[in-house]
């Protein structure tokens, strides 16, 4: 049973350390830790979020941002009116933390120390100085512009600060911008009030969620797609239709329509992630016209837009509507930084009512992002910051990936580079001979860490497949990580003939 509110106060095992890791990471890592081993136990109430950021003494929006995405991975669960609980359903691991004793007979059978995938334990933990990691999803920040920055920075500094939490749906400049911003560069017609400022899209896919899903629900997502998005959907109970995706995106006739037709779809039609393709502008329409047939609404997911190369960008779903079934997110964390924690949500004006009214009487789904830094975001998008340092990077990624291709093409009948049109990262489809856990191991002997493409799928894969994220790696070192790789690819090649 759940700790009722006459418990006395819980502990929580947090200690925060000066360093380059957000103070919300320390603390999310540090629950998720304190979970899995069993300290907290399943059902264990924990502290408010205030109680907790005034016994460490840092703002309550860093502990709100941690507890926020302990949610959406499924430990933690809210009850309204009650408080924070660690999932009921999650396993009691406290009995497994008993020392095993090791016979003379040897280790424990579930314990295997042979080869293990590279792909698993990727990025786990810090690699080893000197490591390149094609990470996914990390910009360049070389090129940021720290003066406009800092400028920009020095001008909210001048403003008077407000006395409130400010509005929830964010901060009325920062979304008036957004509304111009969204018309001009991807044909999206909406005004500010259409747009709730988030603190990612794993918050926005939880809001989502929060207002529409019940337990049992049918959600269309992409095979292979986003794991993160999958950990929101299914940690509300969500049920999973894999949708399998090719060369043109999502394959709309797959959708199951009339009786057994999703209450939702979730996709990336820009950038399918992982698999890099765009979905067709004639899948779009029949898309479209699936979700008003079959009553659906369409999670259009536009991550890393902004960074098309060879052509210009299809028009955005959310742009095409006219019946009012697209949910937009976007967000900041690919065209700037991570750290932002800055991201937008566009849904249809039932929908962004119910989510406004969720976030009204719901505090764990309340809280605004920050308002100097939605200022500063504001002033960027004012001032045409924002836009000239997208034309800067686009030129930088265009050589990113001419370095991917020309390394690489040798190895065309190996290996064969596939959605480098747009986005921070592309997918180096395999021969069906060659194995990629091989070839991950190998290459992170030569310190080297590439993703394996299975990671991103909800059944069995259909395909061999490496992903490489070059968006943040310095020239230099992505030359030398990919040359790497081509050896890699090479040998394992070689020997297997």
């Amino acid at each position: 049973m759940a700790a009722t509110s006459t418990t006395p106060q819980l502990e929580l095992p947090l200690r925060l350390e000066r360093s380059r890791i957000p103070v919300h990471v320390q603390i999310a890592e540090q629950l998720r830790r304190a979970i899995r081993q069993g300290l907290l136990t399943p059902g264990t109430r924990l502290p408010s979020t205030r109680s907790v950021a005034t016994t460490l003494g840092i703002s309550r929006n860093r502990v709100v941002q941690a507890y926020e995405e302990l949610f959406s991975e499924g430990y933690l669960v809210g009850r309204t009116g009650s408080g924070t609980y660690v999932e009921q359903s999650l396993p009691d691991v406290s009995r497994l933390r008993q020392p095993v004793s090791v016979s003379t007979a040897g280790m424990p059978r579930w314990l295997h120390t042979g080869e293990r995938p590279a792909g698993a334990e990727a990025f786990g933990g810090l690699p080893e100085p000197g490591t390149i990691v094609f990470r996914l999803g990390t910009p360049a920040m070389e090129p940021f512009p720290q003066e406009v920055w800092q400028r920009v920075w020095k001008r909210v500094g001048q403003e008077r600060l407000p006395g409130t939490y400010g509005t929830l749906s964010g901060d009325p400049e920062l979304c008036r911008e957004l509304a111009a911003y969204l018309g001009r560069a991807r044909g999206i017609a909406c005004a500010p009030q259409d747009i709730i400022i988030t603190s990612g899209t794993s918050q926005a896919l939880r809001l989502l969620a929060l207002a529409a899903l019940k337990p049992g629900d049918r959600i269309g997502f992409e095979e292979p797609g986003y794991p993160t998005a999958r950990q929101v959907f299914r940690a509300h109970g969500a049920k999973l239709v894999p949708v399998p995706v090719d060369d043109d995106g999502l394959q709309v006739h797959a959708l199951p329509g009339d009786a057994e037709a999703p209450l939702m779809v979730y996709v990336t039609p820009s950038h399918q992630y992982p698999l890099g393709s765009r979905l067709s502008i004639a899948r779009r329409l029949a898309l479209l016209e699936w979700a008003e047939t079959s009553d659906s609404l369409i999670i259009e997911d536009d991550y890393d837009s902004e960074f098309r190369y060879d052509a210009l960008p299809l028009s955005a779903l959310a742009g095409l509507d006219r019946s009012g079934r697209v949910a937009y997110l976007g967000t900041f964390s690919k065209v700037l930084t991570p750290t932002l924690r800055l991201g937008y949500l566009v849904a249809p004006p039932p929908l962004r009512e119910e989510i406004e009214r969720l976030k009204q009487r719901n505090c764990l789904s309340n809280y605004a992002a920050s308002w100097p830094v939605q200022r500063a975001l504001a002033l960027l998008l004012a001032q045409g910051h924002l836009e000239r340092h997208i034309r800067r990077m686009r030129r930088l990624y265009a050589e990113k990936r001419a370095i991917l291709s020309n390394i690489l093409a040798p190895l065309s009948h190996l290996a064969r580079l596939r959605g480098l049109e747009a986005g921070l990262h592309a997918y180096l489809a395999l021969h069906s001979d060659l194995d990629p856990q091989r070839i991950l191991a190998r290459a992170r002997e030569r310190k080297v860490i590439v993703t394996a493409l299975d990671a991103y799928y909800l059944g069995a894969p259909d395909r061999n497949g490496l992903l490489l994220g070059y968006g943040g790696l310095p020239l230099e070192e992505l030359s030398r990580g990919v040359q790497i790789l081509a050896e890699v690819i090479a040998e394992q090649a070689h020997q297997g003939d």
